[in-house]
């Protein structure tokens, strides 16, 4: 959600607290809008994040719950670029966007990333993200790391302007972080620079 992070897809480098070094996208044109969303479906921590170490922030679209998310006005090449680099692809190759909105999800592999999913439109223009092609339920939880976090709560802080309480409440709820991590520790996290004390 974090305008920088997303960023480094585009343009390319290292996320602050990443190990990974992202190639960037053909078009490293800056989006045309972004704007706050909410999408239907759950977030949990499992796996391994590569980039970040400890569990993965993993999209679950059916699960039955509602989530805070952000949209961010970019062509199908970028988005194919992007998508490639989730899922630790060379990006290059264009997507197939008409067998994606046709069928409102497409499955490119196995991978925690593989699953394309229509979520709907948005100003006239579909919007789409990545999703694991499995249920929560069939992977173990695993809880984030500290960087991870603190990406998650900066992306939440200036796309849903909440404060550092409600981020904290809502992060060590996710499934992963529940029982790992302490609204009170997730709080401890956040860098006062970007994210709003008050209650």
């Amino acid at each position: 959600m974090a305008a920088h992070r997303l960023d480094h897809y585009l343009l390319g480098g290292c996320p602050p607290g990443g190990t990974r070094v992202n190639p960037g996208c053909r078009d490293r044109t800056p989006p045309s809008k972004r704007r706050a969303v909410w999408i239907r479906g759950g977030v949990y921590f499992a796996l391994e994040s590569p980039m970040w170490g400890g569990g993965l922030a993993v999209y679950d679209p059916d699960l039955p719950a509602v989530t805070p998310a952000r949209a961010h006005l970019v062509t199908v090449s970028q988005f194919g670029d992007i998508a490639a680099q989730e899922m630790y692809r060379t990006p290059g190759t264009d997507l197939d966007v008409a067998a994606l909105l046709e069928r409102g999800r497409l499955r490119l592999g196995s991978g925690r990333y593989d699953l394309l999913v229509v979520l709907g439109a948005l100003d006239g223009r579909p919007m789409v993200t990545l999703a694991a092609p499995w249920p929560m339920a069939s992977v173990r939880p695993v809880p984030p790391s500290a960087a991870y976090l603190r990406t998650i709560a900066s992306g939440l802080a200036e796309s849903h302007g909440w404060t550092a309480g409600r981020i904290a409440s809502h992060l060590a709820d996710r499934p992963g972080a529940r029982g790992a991590w302490t609204p009170g520790e997730v709080a401890a996290l956040l860098d006062g620079d970007r994210v709003s004390r008050t209650a």
